[in-house]
């Protein structure tokens, strides 16, 4: 499962640089053609880039609470539960010897 998770984000983050390459080349031919100057084209690359990274940013939070609620819905154990419990079986196996001995 987690090389499928991985597998996804490295697909979404291969996309963003494949999209980032198709708009530097858009922007290169809309200059080439007189339709942008460098100015305009440098303006429009850096707002795709913020919306880029934004989107990013979005997926990676949508990601992480799908995942928590996953886990959630899964009824596993969290670590510190597990800790937690560690800790009660120390202290009873503690007590239960304490009375063997009396």
């Amino acid at each position: 499962m987690i090389d499928t998770i991985k597998k996804t984000l490295l697909a979404g983050l291969g996309a963003t640089v494949i999209t980032a390459e198709r708009v530097e080349q858009a922007m290169g031919d809309l200059i080439e053609k007189g339709k942008l100057n460098a100015e305009e084209a440098r303006s429009i690359a850096n707002k795709v880039v913020e919306q880029g990274k934004e989107e990013w940013e979005n997926s990676k939070q949508e990601f992480a609470s799908t995942m928590e609620k996953f886990l959630q819905d899964a009824k596993l154990v969290t670590r510190e539960q597990l800790e937690a419990l560690g800790k009660r079986i120390d202290e009873l196996e503690e007590k239960l010897a304490g009375k063997q001995k009396d």
